[in-house]
């Protein structure tokens, strides 16, 4: 994960989504419980694209590029239908209907992360402090899942090789890798490859230095270099472990 500068809202969401939230709450005051969503909205085309841009086509979570073989999800980082707080727990309803669509609760997520992982957990440091409704006020909740619009990860995951792991014990760290599946198999399979490859790149650059007569080597070394450069800008896949590993 890395940190994420969220963009401009999109119109549709500030226009039509507004309406939407106002009647939810409004259904909630008469009291409904379990609501209808309108994906067209919170999908809307416009509002995917945005996240694409926002998020240099990766998932917010795993940072693998996306739209090469899949379509993604736009992803609620707070639940909208209903929430578990652990993961075998019952789904409790209900959720978060008031940010259904909200700007700020919206991200771009892999389908492996947001279905088979994520889904509707929501674990928070207090239970009891959990929002209810469109009444009480989300900043009093300490979310153990880290939204990387608001927190920085660097400062909670970091690699080892790799392999992710939870900065000094940090429970938001720990719980964030648990929760959404950063540490499966699968994942570090292609961070590992990667992970060679940048460490291959780098040899090659120690090498041109212990032999700073040979031009020829010294261009290949100048390209590996400019290489690593993009590894660890945002646009990179897998850019937070690049970032880890090369700048430690």
């Amino acid at each position: 994960m890395i940190f994420i500068q969220r963009g401009a809202e999109p119109e549709i969401l500030n226009l039509v989504g507004q309406v939407k939230i106002r009647s939810l709450c409004e259904e909630y005051d008469q009291g409904k419980r379990i609501f209808k969503f309108d994906s067209t909205v919170y999908g809307h085309q416009t509002v995917k694209q945005a996240l694409i841009n926002m998020q240099h086509g990766k998932c917010c979570f795993c940072e693998s590029k996306i739209q090469h073989i899949a379509f993604g999800d736009v992803e609620h980082y707070r639940p909208k239908a209903g929430y578990r707080q652990n993961d075998n727990d019952a789904m409790q309803k209900p959720g978060y209907f008031w940010l259904a669509y909200s700007w700020d609760n919206l991200l771009l997520s892999c389908e492996r992360c947001n279905r088979q992982y994520k889904k509707n957990l929501f674990p928070l440091l207090h239970p009891e402090k959990r929002a209810q409704c469109h009444k009480d006020d989300v900043c009093m909740e300490t979310p153990l899942l880290i939204n990387p619009t608001t927190t920085d990860p660097k400062k909670h995951i970091g690699f080892r090789d790799e392999i992710p792991y939870p900065i000094d014990g940090s429970i938001h760290g720990k719980t964030t890798i648990e929760a959404l599946g950063l540490n499966r198999e699968e994942l570090n399979e292609v961070r590992r490859t990667k992970l060679e490859e940048l460490k291959n790149l780098v040899d090659l650059i120690k090498l041109s230095e212990s032999r700073p007569n040979q031009e020829d080597l010294k261009q290949l070394a100048d390209k590996a270099y400019q290489y690593l450069q993009k590894a660890i800008s945002p646009q990179a896949e897998y850019s937070a472990m690049a970032a880890a590993i090369l700048l430690h």
